[in-house]
């Protein structure tokens, strides 16, 4: 019997019913549905008092989520489908992502296509578009702290964000450069629309095999966005007296003190996403954020209504 999953946000009264509705329809159709809510997959905080608080990558997938898997369903906003990726990735599930939330920028699908996608996938119409994540560590010493997935980004910050820290940054085999900031941004591709897009960082198509340091509101003019190979690992050393706080994907994370490490790289895990037509990034820039809509008046060859 193929088995599929459904993980939807709890939260919202809507997700309940479409993830119930679909559990019978899937049901009756002769597979075996497991049932999850995102928020298994949401980080929560550690804290500072704990020797040892993290939570290791592999251990987030909800029972009965494993390899043999088919597909998984995500009914949410892009806030579950992070959670949702940061469950499955690493057991190789790929996701349709439906939206039930408001800008859905990594959603595939609006709640009143369902019906249609979900036959396209039942048939086997769809294509696998893999997106690149980071693994993120915090070590005090050579103990590890706390690690998590990212699927958009890490920012790491003084708590409150009211005034400047101080860090130095190691990429790869490169020299450290020293950054004053009110923080920091480590994105991929899929989050150089997110949190770095606000903070003045470009935008990188998907499959660019790369990752982007942006400052949060750097204290110099010549402190800007920075490019480089998603092959070269990030080693971050604060250089505060007070605690920093890290966020990943803007939904948890970690205190980060003096003398902690935060260490970036590559994931070995890839978020899988169904895809019911070719990826085409330019037209989701279009369709959610308005990138290239024409700013000038042209002729219309319609009548006048």
């Amino acid at each position: 019997m193929p088995k599929v999953g459904i993980i939807y946000n709890d939260a919202k009264p809507v997700a309940c019913q479409v993830a119930n509705e679909l559990t019978d329809k899937l049901t009756s159709l002769g597979w075996e549905v497991v049932n999850a809510i995102g928020a298994g997959g949401i980080l929560g905080y550690s804290h500072p008092d704990r020797p040892v608080c993290h939570s290791p990558i592999d251990s987030l997938a909800p029972a009965g989520f494993d390899p043999d898997m088919t597909f998984a369903i995500v009914l949410g906003g892009d806030g579950t489908v992070l959670s949702a990726f940061r469950q499955v990735a690493p057991q190789g599930i790929p996701l349709l992502t439906v939206n039930t939330g408001h800008l859905g920028f990594l959603t595939e699908a609006y709640l009143n296509y369902l019906p249609i996608a979900l036959e396209y996938v039942l048939a086997g119409a769809y294509e696998i578009e893999e997106r690149g994540m980071l693994t993120v560590q915090v070590y005090r010493g050579e103990w590890l702290m706390w690690e998590a997935l990212s699927l958009n980004e890490m920012v790491l910050h003084r708590e409150p964000l009211t005034s400047m820290c101080h860090f130095e940054v190691k990429v790869g085999s490169h020299t450290p450069v020293d950054i004053a900031a009110d923080g920091i941004i480590i994105a991929t591709p899929t989050g150089s629309t997110a949190y770095a897009l606000s903070a003045g960082g470009p935008v990188i198509a998907p499959n660019v095999p790369v990752l982007q340091l942006v400052p949060i509101c750097p204290h110099s003019l010549a402190s800007r966005a920075l490019v480089f190979s998603d092959h070269e690992p990030v080693a971050i050393f604060p250089v505060n007296r007070d605690r920093l706080v890290l966020v990943v994907d803007g939904n948890g994370g970690c205190y980060v003190l003096p003398d902690d490490t935060v260490y970036l790289e590559k994931s070995e895990y890839k978020a899988k996403f169904i895809r019911l037509r070719s990826p085409e990034f330019f037209r989701i820039l279009r369709e959610k954020l308005g990138w290239g809509l024409p700013h000038t008046a042209k002729p219309d060859s319609g009548e006048f209504p």
